[in-house]
C-alpha cells in the first residue's frame, strides 16, 4: 500500500490504520466521535495526501479545462480556487473537483484518490485537438486541512499570508513554518479553515508545528472516520456514493456550477435538455425518526414500495441522531415526506429533511 510522507508522524501519534484505495490512512486517534467534535468545537488537522494532483499547462490550457469542466475556469486567477466536476457526454460525474490556477498556462485539479488514475486517463482521452501537456503530479504534493472554529488563529502565527483577508475558495501562496506553500480557504467539513500544499519533501515540518501552535487551542489530529461523518453532515457530496456516473450534476442539486452561457464543455447538451424537461429525482437528505444507523445501499420504502437505496448515511455525533442522503422522485422529495430505511429485514420510519443538516455559525 502507498503511505503519505506524515505516515510516520501518524504512527506516533498512535492511528489506527485502514486500506483506503490502495493507501494505508489513519481513521480515528482518538475516536471518531472525539475527533468529529474536536472539529466542529475547536480544530482539527487531516493528512488528505492521498488526493489527486493533475496538471494541465499548455497555450491552450484554459479551454481544455473549460471543456472538460461545467463550472467557468475563466473566472479564476491567482487568489481564487473553484470547486467543480469532470462530466460525461450524458452530464454525469467522471468527479468533483478543485481547480487552482497556477499561472495563465497551467491549472492544478485537486481530484479524488480512489479517481485520481481513471481521471487521468479520462483527461488524456479528451486531449486530442488541444495545446496542452497533461501530467499526474500526485506523488509530488503533501495536502494537509487545518479545520474548525479556530483554525485561523492556529495557522497565522505560523505563515506570512494574510489569512484575515482570505475569502471562501480564496488562494495564496507564500510559506508555512518556513516551507513553500500554497493555502487556501477550502475544506471538506462544513467549517472554516484551510487546505496546505507543498512540493517539500519534509512536510512534517508544517504539520508538527501546526500541532505545536495547537494545543492551546484544543487541537487534534483527524482521521478518515471523522472526515465522513462531518463532511455528511454538511451535504458535502462523496463520489461513489452521492455522485457517480449515473447521477447528472442536475439531479445531484449542483444547478450552480454549471455555467451554460460559457460555450462548450462535455455534458452541456445533456444539462441543458434535463434543465428545460425537469429532474425526475434529485439528492435528499432524510433523519430516520427511530432507532438505527442507515448505512449505504440499504432500501428506501415509500408506501411500501423500495424506491431508492441510501448513498450516504451514518450517526451524527454533533445532532445524535441518524442521518443520510437518498434519491428520490421529484413528487416524493418535499420536506416532510415519510419513507422507511429497511436495516436489517426491519423497517424504520424516516423523513425528508432540509440539507445541508449542519451551517456553521457565521462570524458576527
Amino acid at each position: 500500500m502507498q503511505r503519505t510522507r506524515l505516515f510516520s508522524a501518524h504512527k506516533t501519534a498512535g492511528a489506527k490504520f485502514v486500506e483506503f484505495f490502495g493507501w494505508e490512512m489513519p481513521i480515528e486517534y482518538t475516536g471518531i466521535i472525539q475527533e468529529h467534535m474536536a472539529v466542529r468545537k475547536k480544530a482539527g488537522l487531516f493528512d488528505v495526501s492521498h488526493m489527486g494532483e493533475i496538471v494541465i499547462s499548455g497555450n491552450q490550457a484554459l479551454d481544455f479545462v473549460q471543456y472538460l469542466t461545467p463550472n467557468n475556469a475563466a473566472f479564476l486567477d491567482a487568489n481564487k480556487a473553484q470547486y467543480s466536476a469532470l462530466t460525461t457526454p450524458q452530464g454525469t460525474f467522471v468527479d468533483d473537483l478543485l481547480v487552482y490556477y497556477l499561472d495563465e498556462h497551467a491549472y492544478l485539479l485537486v481530484v479524488n484518490a480512489a479517481n485520481t488514475d481513471k481521471d487521468f486517463q479520462w483527461i488524456l482521452s479528451h486531449k486530442q485537438g488541444f495545446d496542452i501537456e497533461v501530467q499526474n503530479k500526485s506523488a509530488d504534493y503533501t495536502q494537509m486541512a487545518l479545520q474548525g472554529p479556530r483554525a485561523n488563529k492556529i495557522l497565522q502565527p505560523l505563515t506570512d499570508i494574510d489569512l484575515e483577508e482570505m475569502s471562501g475558495f480564496g488562494v495564496e501562496r507564500g510559506s508555512v513554518e518556513g516551507v513553500e506553500a500554497i493555502v487556501s480557504r477550502t475544506g471538506y467539513t462544513g467549517e472554516d479553515g484551510f487546505e496546505i500544499y507543498t512540493l517539500a519533501q519534509n512536510p512534517e515540518k508544517i504539520w508538527d508545528a501546526i500541532l505545536e501552535e495547537g494545543k492551546t487551542y484544543g487541537l487534534q489530529p483527524i482521521g478518515l472516520g471523522a472526515r465522513d461523518t462531518l463532511r455528511l453532515e454538511a451535504r458535502l457530496m462523496l463520489y461513489g456514493n452521492d455522485i457517480d456516473e449515473s447521477t447528472t450534476v442536475l439531479e445531484a442539486g449542483m444547478r450552480w456550477l454549471v455555467k451554460f452561457k460559457k460555450g462548450d464543455f462535455l455534458g452541456r447538451e445533456a444539462l441543458l435538455k434535463q434543465k428545460e424537461e425537469g429532474v425526475r429525482r434529485k439528492i435528499v437528505g432524510f433523519e430516520l425518526l427511530e432507532k438505527g444507523i442507515a448505512r449505504p445501499h440499504y432500501p428506501v420504502f415509500i408506501e411500501n414500495e423500495k424506491i431508492s437505496e441510501v448513498r450516504s448515511g451514518s450517526f451524527s455525533p454533533f445532532f445524535q441522531k441518524s442521518i443520510g442522503l437518498t434519491y428520490l422522485p421529484v413528487d416524493h422529495a418535499e420536506i416532510g415526506t415519510e419513507c422507511a430505511i429497511e436495516i436489517r429485514g426491519k423497517r424504520i420510519k424516516a423523513k425528508v429533511v432540509p440539507t445541508p443538516f449542519y451551517k456553521k455559525e457565521e462570524k458576527q
